[in-house]
């Protein structure tokens, strides 16, 4: 009976290093594709997860890897 292994990745895979946003908490973003939410203001920034509170909307989480947020300040 054959012996059974488990799988291996091939070396020739390497992850790919985290996204990092650049935004920070405290600054002013408006959404492309939504100026109707208004200026909004990042929350928090975490990988391409960034929270936005935008004043006709709300609080906002937009994937910064799909979204590119207009910074204003």
């Amino acid at each position: 009976m054959p012996v059974m292994t488990p799988m291996q990745e091939p070396r020739s895979i390497m992850a790919s290093p985290p996204f990092r946003s650049f935004l920070v908490p405290g600054q002013l973003v408006r959404h492309p594709d939504h100026p109707e939410w208004g200026d909004g203001a990042v929350q928090s920034a975490i990988g391409e997860r960034v929270t936005v509170m935008f004043p006709h909307a709300g609080k906002v989480m937009v994937n910064a890897m799909v979204v590119q947020l207009t910074v204003l300040s």
